[in-house]
Order: structure tokens, then sequence, then C-alpha cells
């Protein structure tokens, strides 16, 4: 029977699995509330499995299915997997180089040489989003959640530097926020540009930090990861144009929200 190895990254919203069969990698996620049904079904399907596993319930699932299976750092697995990617997209980045992991939260680590220390977190991320996002819509689908932010307008919702200003010429950009949410419930406004809101100040934090502590590591630029992003147009735009606007280069993995999964792949292959 083949012997296949995989890693498997269990975190706060989605448990993602990277295996190989066949000298080839494979890459399937599932939402945490399919666990059960996926795993019994994987177990089955595949009882050769070697396993890593990496994430906040990586325990659970080496007690409940893979009792043999290692249990590796999350962000020692998280960097590894991020460095794997760079070179397999053929991503040059400087020796030292910030990676910002966007998830359920966010994590920021600093790459220097072989070297990788985490050295910032915040609660602000996708779980910000689905989560912040379903009371101030009721919607609840993740999906549905991003394709609404993505249509709406946040000036409706947002006091912008311009409103500030009126006819005024600004200092800066006029567009750029001036207060997150500060219209509350003096202008109208849809779901959509509730969301679009959201989405900016999540995107506005998430940079205003990252600039932070590039300045402070003195490190010139920055790889991108997580599963926050993935599907969410409105949120990657924003994080794209703030990033141009610090000046700060920016890299976007495209398996990014695997990296953790496959971080733990590499230590079982």
């Amino acid at each position: 029977m083949q012997r296949i190895t995989a890693g498997i990254d269990a975190g706060g919203s989605l448990i993602k699995m990277v295996y190989q069969e066949n000298e080839r990698m494979h890459f399937r996620k599932f939402p945490n509330n399919e666990l059960d049904s996926a795993l019994s079904w994987l177990k089955m399907s595949v009882p050769s499995f070697h396993v890593s596993l990496t994430g906040g319930k990586a325990s659970l699932i080496q007690k409940k299915y893979f009792q043999d299976s290692l249990i590796y750092p999350e962000f020692v697995a998280t960097c590894e997997g991020a460095r794997f990617l760079l070179s397999a997209e053929n991503k040059v980045m400087e020796e030292n180089y910030l990676i910002v992991n966007i998830g359920t939260g966010t994590s920021w680590h600093i790459v220097n040489g072989d070297k990788v220390e985490r050295i910032l977190g915040s609660g602000m991320g996708g779980g910000t989003f689905t989560g912040l996002g379903s009371l101030l819509t009721q919607v609840q689908d993740y999906q549905q959640l991003t394709d609404l932010a993505k249509l709406g307008n946040k000036g409706n919702v947002d006091m912008l530097v311009k409103d500030i200003y009126e006819s005024a010429e600004t200092p800066i950009n006029g567009e750029l926020t001036a207060a997150n949410f500060a219209m509350g419930k003096k202008t109208k406004h849809t779901d959509a540009d509730r969301l679009a809101s959201l989405s900016n100040m999540i995107a506005e934090t998430i940079v205003l930090l990252t600039s932070q502590t590039a300045a402070i590591h003195q490190v010139n630029n920055a790889v991108i990861i997580g599963s926050a992003i993935v599907g969410n147009p409105s949120l990657k735009h924003g994080l794209e144009f703030y990033m141009n606007m610090v000046g700060l280069p920016t890299v976007f993995l495209e398996k990014g929200e695997y990296c953790g999964a496959i971080g733990a792949y590499l230590t079982v292959t």
C-alpha cells in the first residue's frame, strides 16, 4: 500500500490540508464544523496516511484521529511553509522581511536569514470580518459577506478626510479615512456599505501595524499570507492599496493560506 504523507493546519475557523499522492501536492480545506465527517472520511479512504499536525486544534485532532502523528509548532510551520512557497512561486525576497499571516486573527513574523521570530499579534483579521460582519448585516455566509463588501461604498459609513475639510483643500488624500464608521446613522447606508467600511478598517489597521513593525525592525518588504484574503477581493484590494501608499513592497502568495499545512507536511516528507 502506498504511503501518503500529509500536513494538517487546524486553525480557529478552517482545517487546511496538504498531502502528497503520485508525486503531486494536493490542497484541501473545510470549515471546522465539518471536522468529524471530513477526517472520518479521510481515515477510511487513506488508512496509510503519515500525518504532521499544527495549529490551535492540533492536539484535539491528534487525540481523536491520528494518535501517531507529530505536532509541529504553528508559527514555525507557517514561516517554513511561506519560505517553501516563495521558492516554488519564484518570488525573491531580501534576506530580512516580514511575514503577515491574516487568518482568524493576524500574526507578524520577522525572517532574518534562517531565523524566524513572531513579534506581534492582533485580534483584527478574518474572524473580525465574519463575526462583526454578521452583526452588522445579519448575513452569516462568508461568501455572501465578501460579495456584498465589494459592492459597497465605505464613504457612506466612514468619515473621510474630505468630509472634514468640505470645500477646502485637503492636506492629504481626501478619500482617506478620518474616522471609521463615524457617520453612524447620520447618512443612509446599506449592508454592502457597512461591509465595505469594515473591510477597509481591517486593511487599514493591518497595514498600519505592518508599516510600523517594518520600520522598527528595519525591513523593506513583506509577504502576506492567510485564509482571510482568499475570495475576499475587497480586503485584498485595501491591503494592496495601503501597502503601496506606505511604500512597503508586498508579495501575496498564491497558496498562502496553506503555509501552516505545508510547513507541517515538510516535516514528514
